[in-house]
Order: structure tokens, then C-alpha cells, then sequence
């Protein structure tokens, strides 16, 4: 029995899975923290990465490893391979400005025609989560730290680079053996998706000169291996490793329920959208990953129940009991301000209050169904895009309330799947680790609930794009 490992490597933690190369049975897993804030030097992912492995049992039976992670983060590195200052992560909003900048750049001062330009040139565009915008930041306030930097890489690329045995304490500087895969260079803003390619020239433009970038793998290519003779495969950006995970395929789109929100779909071409709305990312398996990600999922819940005064099963009991529409309640769930739309400094909002309908249970239904509705209008924005939507599989921690599902089953307009719980991106990372070992991606098992259909009879998506648009 082969055993490979996946490694889920988050905002919040680092997860390490150990699975059956052959079945995908779960052998045995492990967790750590990871610390709070929107800039974090890499050195705490390592720190995790090794007590996760240690708390899975280790990795020295595993045949392969695949690394996906937290997609966009800015790791700098210097000559001798050192960070040079804290990575700036895809949810730190400093960069917001050098997003208009670079956008008002490319279109001389026309930003609809900047737009275009990055909409064709990379797929996406420019906003404050990309590698890019934080490398403009970089050079425009902290001029120092941006000329000392040798190469650029991501955090899913910088552990795979450790557990490679480079970095602090190698002996080996090894810049050049810096590697990463097409999902996660096409978050960088610099990478033409639809060509497979880096555009280095904005790269130069933004940091001030071109910097030595990782490697860009193919799906079934392999990164080395660690010093124990683990084979290391590509490694992934975290959402196209979920979609691997799930079982994803052709004509599904997954929506994600945590932390944020994201909506991204398996498809056969690459999008191109000037609004700005979808992200035209690359996925692990040699398709397209047309996404959408919203700010603002489940912390949303977790603040209405703090609200209430009440835990997140009472809450869902809550929303699951108000009937549809939440008589006439309804929740614009933009609390941390926005991605998609991209409205950094909107505010959330409750709207069309009476005395009749403000009770707990509505304040509950109104939570759980401004979030699904801010999720499908990032749907509705992948199908202006061309997107098939043969189902919508449903994942995350939010996924597993039953309010939510209720929601979902009636506002997303399309059949939903509800996958079995599990770590869906090291997951994910697992089964490209045993693709890398055997030259192609297994047919794991893969459980799912599918839920009967149902209809907006209460209007709520109408009534939300009302209100929403108000920000607009």
C-alpha cells in the first residue's frame, strides 16, 4: 500500500491528510495553528507544517507529497534565499490603491480600458488580494525591502521549497529550484492564464526590476523530492486543490463556504472578464478555474450569533425555523467590506425592518441567506462568463448547516450536491500527490448528497440585488 500525503496550508492552519494512494482511505491526519493577521512571516507556516506532520504520524512511509495553499500571499526573498519581510496575504487590503494604480496605468487613465488590457493580458483584474498589486505596494513604501528582492514566490511554493530542503539552515540557496504550478501563478496577476506563461514586464514595471519567479509545472509534473526520497508533485493554489478534492469536474461549480466565499467552475477555457467580477485562474488538472470570492461567509453567521446571544447550532436552528425571506428581512453581508463586488470599504446592512418581522429567527434567516445570495450573484457572473453549471457541489464548513443547504437549494436555481465532510483541499493536494506518483489523477470515492431543487417563492434574491445595488 503507497501513501501519499496531502497539505492543506490556510489562512488559519496548516492540515496534513496521509491517504491510500490507490483507494484514497484516510490513514491518519494532523493540525496546527497558524497566527492571526493579514501579514505573516513564513517561518510560522513552517513551524505548523512540522507539527502538523509530527501530529499525522510523520512522513517518513509516504511515497508522495503535494503542497496546496493560501493562493496570492507575497513571499519575498532575498539573494541568500531569506525572507525579507513578513508575506503580505491575499486578505490584506493595503494594497487596494496600487490595484486602481496599476489599472489607470494600463489604460492611461481610462479604467475601463485598463481593465480590458489586464482582463486579456492575465485573465484578472488587478485588485488588492494579487501578488502583483502587493509588489507595487512594496516598492512605493518600503523602497529598501523592494530592491533586495531575488525572487517572488507563493506560500504553497515556499514550503514546497523547504520541504525540498532548501532555505534557512540548508546550506543551499537554491533559487532556481523555486517551483509552482499553473493554479496558483494564475493569482499572481502576472501570468497570462490563457497562454500558460509569465508576463515578467509588469513584474519589472511594478517592483522595479525582474526578480528570479518559481517554475511553472504541469498538472502531472514533479517538484523533486524531500531529503527522506518523498517524491514532491506541483502543489496547487488552495481552491483549485478543493475542486480536486470534492470531485469536480467538467460543468460543476463548486461554492465554498468559509472563512470567505468563493464560487469557482471546472471549465474547458479561460475567462476574460473587464468587469472585473471573475478571476481567470487555471486549475490543477490541465482545465480553467473561472472564480469568484466574496469576503464575507461564515464570520458572518459567527457574528449574528454573537448577536443573538446564542451558539451556531442554535443559530441554524434559528434560521432553519423563519419561513423563506425572512418576512420581509434582508441582510447586505458586506461586514469586512468587499471583494466581489470590489467594494473595500462598504459596510453591511439590514434592510426592510418592522416591528413584526425583527424577531431572532428572521435576523438568523436574513444571515444565512444574504450570504448564499452574495454567492450567487458571484454565480450569475460566471455565467455571463460562459460557465456551465451542470451542478453546484457544495463545501466547507458553512456548507454543513442545514439552513444553508435549505437556502441554497432554493436561490442557486440549479441541482446541489453536498460531498461527505472532510479537509477538501488536502484532500485535494493528497490526490495530486498520487497522480504525480502514477502518472494520473485516481477515481476516489467520492459521497454526495444531492438535494431536491427548490424555487424562490419569497423573491429573496430580487430583494437582495435591490439593496445590494445600492452600493453600486
Amino acid at each position: 500500500m503507497a501513501l501519499v500525503a496531502g497539505i492543506d496550508s490556510s489562512t488559519q492552519s496548516c492540515k496534513v491528510v496521509i491517504r491510500d494512494a490507490g483507494t484514497g482511505v484516510l490513514v491518519r491526519q494532523g493540525r496546527a495553528p497558524h497566527p492571526e493577521g493579514t501579514e505573516v512571516h513564513p517561518v510560522h507556516w513552517w513551524d505548523a507544517l512540522q507539527a502538523a506532520i509530527a501530529q499525522a504520524g510523520g512522513l517518513d512511509d509516504v511515497a508522495a507529497v503535494s503542497v496546496a495553499g493560501q493562493q496570492h500571499g507575497m513571499v519575498c526573498l532575498d539573494a541568500g534565499g531569506a525572507v525579507i519581510r513578513p508575506a503580505l496575504l491575499w486578505n490584506d487590503t493595503r494594497s487596494a490603491g496600487a490595484a486602481a494604480q496599476l489599472i489607470d496605468m494600463a489604460g492611461d487613465g481610462d479604467a475601463a480600458a485598463g481593465a480590458r488590457f489586464w482582463a486579456q493580458a492575465t485573465g484578472t483584474v488587478p485588485v488588492a488580494s494579487l501578488t502583483l498589486t502587493k509588489l507595487h505596494w512594496l516598492r512605493e513604501n518600503e523602497p529598501e525591502n523592494a530592491a533586495r528582492v531575488a525572487a517572488v514566490c507563493l506560500p504553497h511554493d515556499w514550503l514546497t521549497w523547504r520541504l525540498a530542503g532548501y532555505g534557512p539552515g540548508s546550506g543551499a540557496v537554491g533559487l532556481d529550484a523555486l517551483v509552482t504550478d499553473r493554479s496558483d501563478a494564475s493569482g499572481t496577476g502576472y501570468f497570462s492564464t490563457a497562454e500558460g506563461k509569465y508576463l515578467p514586464d509588469l513584474v519589472a514595471a511594478s517592483l522595479g526590476h525582474t526578480p528570479t519567479l518559481p517554475l511553472v509545472l504541469g498538472p502531472l509534473e514533479a517538484a523533486g523530492r524531500t531529503p527522506a526520497g518523498s517524491l514532491l508533485a506541483a502543489g496547487a493554489g488552495d481552491n483549485a486543490a478543493a475542486a480536486l478534492g470534492a470531485g469536480a469536474g467538467l460543468g460543476d461549480v463548486v461554492m465554498s463556504l468559509g472563512t470567505s466565499g468563493t464560487v469557482f467552475a471546472v471549465s474547458e477555457t479561460p475567462a476574460a472578464d473587464a468587469t472585473g467580477l471573475v478571476a481567470g485562474f487555471a486549475d490543477a488538472a490541465g482545465h480553467y478555474l473561472p472564480l469568484i470570492c466574496t469576503l464575507n461567509a461564515t464570520r458572518v453567521f459567527d457574528a449574528t450569533a454573537a448577536l443573538l446571544g446564542v451558539d451556531l447550532a442554535e443559530f441554524n436552528r434559528l434560521a432553519l425555523s423563519a419561513q423563506p425571506g425572512a418576512g420581509g428581512l434582508t441582510l447586505v453581508p458586506y461586514f469586512d467590506g468587499e471583494r466581489t463586488p470590489n467594494l473595500p470599504d462598504a459596510t453591511g446592512s439590514l434592510h426592510g425592518i418592522t416591528r413584526a418581522n425583527y424577531t431572532p429567527a428572521n435576523v438568523a434567516r436574513a444571515a444565512v441567506e444574504g450570504v448564499v445570495c452574495s454567492l450567487a450573484d458571484g454565480l450569475a457572473a460566471l455565467l455571463e462568463q460562459g460557465v456551465e453549471a451542470r451542478r453546484i457541489v457544495l463545501v466547507g464548513g458553512g456548507a454543513q448547516s442545514a439552513a444553508v443547504q435549505d437556502a441554497a437549494a432554493r436561490l442557486l436555481g440549479a441541482a446541489v450536491a453536498i460531498p461527505r465532510p472532510g479537509e477538501y483541499v488536502a484532500d485535494g493536494a493528497a490526490r495530486q500527490a498520487a497522480a504525480a506518483l502514477t502518472g494520473a489523477f485516481p477515481a476516489w470515492a467520492s459521497d454526495a448528497v444531492v438535494l431536491p431543487r427548490g424555487t424562490d417563492d419569497a423573491g429573496v434574491l430580487a430583494a437582495y440585488r435591490r439593496f445590494a445595488s445600492l452600493y453600486a
